[in-house]
């Protein structure tokens, strides 16, 4: 499984490229499309990014619901009308276009954030007073995650 991991702030130039972190480029090296899927966040001001791969996990995901219910259509044209395949350069950058840049309100840098099997883009200041936000709601409300049992290596004994 693939994780996006730590937190990246990166410079955006004049054309809308910037570097996708190394780490993040690793985890993606196997996917057939060698870069990023990236669509505007509908619950926050940043972009989301992912490879491929999850990206077909959330195309399945989508097919609970009845085709051409409001929900359907609505995720479908919040995720995958949005969505865009973002090429890496020889350098390892990606050209984010302009209405992606201009929804997570990103102009001289960029902060790659890691979510696990996702990350986002976020304009830097603006992930720090969201971050806090996230802190201080986390110190309130105290979360937990059950941890789910790991599956047994191949020929192992799961511990």
């Amino acid at each position: 499984m693939r994780l996006f991991l730590s937190t990246f702030v990166n410079k955006v130039d004049k054309k809308g490229r910037v570097s996708v972190p190394a780490t993040f480029r690793t985890s993606l090296a196997d996917q057939p499309f060698a870069g990023v899927v990236a669509y505007r966040s509908f619950t926050a001001p940043c972009i989301e990014g992912c490879g491929m791969d999850f990206m077909e996990r959330l195309s399945d995901s989508t097919q609970q619901f009845a085709a051409f219910s409001p929900e359907q259509e609505d995720l479908s044209a919040l995720i995958f009308a949005d969505a865009r395949q973002l090429s890496w350069d020889p350098e390892g950058r990606i050209l984010l276009p302009e209405d992606l840049l201009a929804h997570a309100g990103i102009t001289e840098s960029a902060a790659f954030v890691g979510k696990g099997q996702t990350f986002q883009i976020w304009e830097p200041g603006a992930y720090k007073a969201a971050e806090a936000e996230i802190r201080a709601r986390a110190f309130q409300n105290r979360p937990t995650v059950p941890l789910r049992p790991r599956s047994p290596a191949p020929g192992g004994d799961g511990r």
